[in-house]
């Protein structure tokens, strides 16, 4: 963290008497008044306002339709799904990469439907709420009252309640923000946009951006929820949802680290006498793997794709558990990467695992996580192959919108029946060594795909893969799976809620695990197994030295033996 000492960290030692009024430095740039905090945050939010232009994230938006549960409270009754790409050229738009005939709604100046009177949501409005007021917060439209200083994780804030003027429009925010007191940013904002009408509806939402380089802090999380918003007589509308934005410096930092790494020459060896042609089945391998590095490079790229992090380090551990336990060397080796997506899923690409980010999140054991991976493994055991065209470089050559029409890595029912199969055989054999059946525990395992497969008529978009299969579709595996003495634990959370165990930098996109403190007792209604929570983000400030802690979810419930949110020891 940065150790220059602010106006508003000094004002606090004098009103502590640490030193006298008449010795309190005051950095020439700092506000020396409250109005002259409130013009610099003005001054700096539409500034922001126009600097986003410049930038095209990936959005992310999943909503969840909430129905009254007597004993859960709320739970799941339908989902929707949106993955586009943000155009803030000409106002708040999405290039979607999910829907091939939505050419985008458009919301210049001001703030539009969230949802359309067919009741359809419209993703361009969750989008909007990244922005406090596009046209016209100022002064002349908004009263700022001062609340108190608080911190957002590492961040000290001030928060002031916004109201607007009367008679300024509608649209206009309405609600409390958060200002970081070095260089007087909004770093969250939490309320709801006024004055819609019979015309539009306007729902709460809580809006986190984050200190993506010195500076810089980017629109990255929005929660948004709304119980019993009547839209007719006689229907109402309950729901919660999360958007999640990232890809902001999409390539870039790649080529960056490209440029200046150091390149140490090393002198040219005569390997005439051990060098030898490819044979062609050494060749056809070689053909394939390029065919594979050309897909998953693109889509790392795109953004769909998280760069190699711990989070694949973790995932090949238990690659890499299942192999030696089953004495298999597998040729090129296995890697696993991770989808950055929030839709359940898993695929293989060539000899690439690929799991999405929001599948492990939801995982609750090391036991389910290697379910998954051993169904995966199994297809590159069996040689399922990947479409050796994609070889070819002219093959990757595609609009990002084009994305999941273009790439598809779904099996066939014979090779899903005949992965499950061998995966079975994998898992026996590796419960044969005594530390991973003891870390491995089967019966809790089977819960997980039990609760998504009585939860997967209530989140079908959730379940509904782009690139690879359906989970569901992987736990029919169940039924070949060695039988386990071990008895399922009736405290087990079966499934955590999205985002329960990995956090995703806006900027670059690196993926890393949660590390959350033990919680304790977990109420029945605490678990949410596969729903969305609110975002409540440990905030820090951009540094160099060290990763920056991004966002969990409001509630992670953890291993109620262990008090660990990380798989264990994948």
């Amino acid at each position: 963290m940065r150790k220059v000492a602010t106006f508003l960290s000094i004002v606090v030692l004098c009103e502590l008497g640490a030193v006298s009024a008449k010795a309190c430095p005051r950095p020439a740039d700092q506000p020396r008044t409250m109005d002259e905090v409130i013009d610099r945050v003005i001054t700096n939010e539409n500034r922001a306002n126009q600097q986003i232009k410049q930038y095209s994230p990936l959005v992310e938006t999943y909503i969840q339709n909430l129905k009254p549960d007597k004993e859960l409270g709320y739970t799941p009754a339908g989902d929707k799904y949106f993955l586009g790409r943000a155009d803030f050229s000409k106002g708040v738009a999405l290039v979607s990469l999910t829907d091939n005939n939505s050419k985008g709604k458009k919301i210049f100046g001001s703030v539009g439907n969230f949802f359309s009177f067919a009741m359809q949501f419209l993703p361009d409005g969750f989008l909007q709420m990244i922005f406090i007021d596009t046209n016209g917060f100022d002064k002349q439209h908004y009263h700022f009252d001062y609340v108190r200083r608080e911190f957002l994780g590492e961040v000290r804030c001030l928060v002031f309640d916004v109201t607007p003027v009367d008679k300024t429009g509608k649209g206009r925010f309405l609600g409390r923000i958060w200002v970081e007191d070095q260089d007087f940013n909004i770093v969250r904002f939490n309320g709801a946009y006024g004055g819609g009408g019979h015309s539009s509806w306007y729902f709460h939402f809580d809006s986190w951006r984050t200190n993506v380089q010195p500076g810089i802090w980017m629109p990255s999380f929005v929660y948004s929820e709304e119980k019993d918003l009547h839209y007719s007589l006689a229907k109402k509308l309950d729901f919660k949802a999360q958007t999640r934005l990232w890809g902001y410096n999409l390539g870039h930092a790649s080529q960056e680290q490209e440029l200046s790494k150091i390149l140490v020459e090393t002198p040219v060896q005569d390997d005439t006498k051990t060098a030898n042609d490819l044979s062609p089945i050494q060749a056809q391998r070689s053909w394939d793997r390029q065919a594979e590095d050309n897909v998953i490079d693109r889509l790392e790229r795109i953004g769909l794709i998280a760069p190699k992090g711990e989070v694949d380090k973790a995932l090949e551990t238990v690659v890499n558990n299942l192999e030696v336990t089953n004495n298999i060397d597998i040729e090129p080796d296995v890697r696993c990467r991770v989808m950055t997506t929030t839709t359940l899923e898993s695929y293989t690409v060539g000899h690439t695992v690929v799991l999405s980010r929001g599948l492990i999140d939801v995982l609750p054991d090391e036991a389910s996580l290697a379910t998954i991976i051993a169904h995966e493994l199994s297809h590159a055991i069996l040689g399922h192959r990947l479409d050796s065209s994609l070889a070819f470089f002219d093959q990757l050559l595609i609009e990002d919108k084009e994305t999941f029409r273009h790439f598809g890595f779904q099996r066939t029912p014979e090779e899903e029946a005949s992965a499950n199969k061998k995966a079975a055989e994998l898992i026996a054999n590796a419960l044969k060594n005594p530390e991973l059946a003891k870390s491995w525990q089967l019966a809790n395992a089977s819960l997980f795909f039990q609760a998504l497969q009585t939860r997967q008529k209530e989140i079908p978009n959730l379940i509904s893969a782009h690139l690879g299969d359906r989970v569901p579709v992987i736990g029919d595996l169940r039924a070949s799976m060695p039988s386990s003495d071990q008895k399922q634990d009736p405290k087990m959370i079966t499934a955590l809620p999205i985002g329960g165990r990995v956090k995703l930098d806006p900027w670059n996109d690196k993926l890393d695990l949660i590390k959350s403190k033990p919680i304790g007792t977990v109420a029945e209604r605490e678990k949410m197994p596969f729903e969305v929570t609110p975002f409540m983000p440990y905030l820090t400030r951009y540094t160099t030295e060290a990763a920056k802690p991004i966002a969990a979810s409001a509630v992670t419930p953890t291993d109620p033996k262990t008090g660990e949110s990380a798989p264990g020891k994948p």
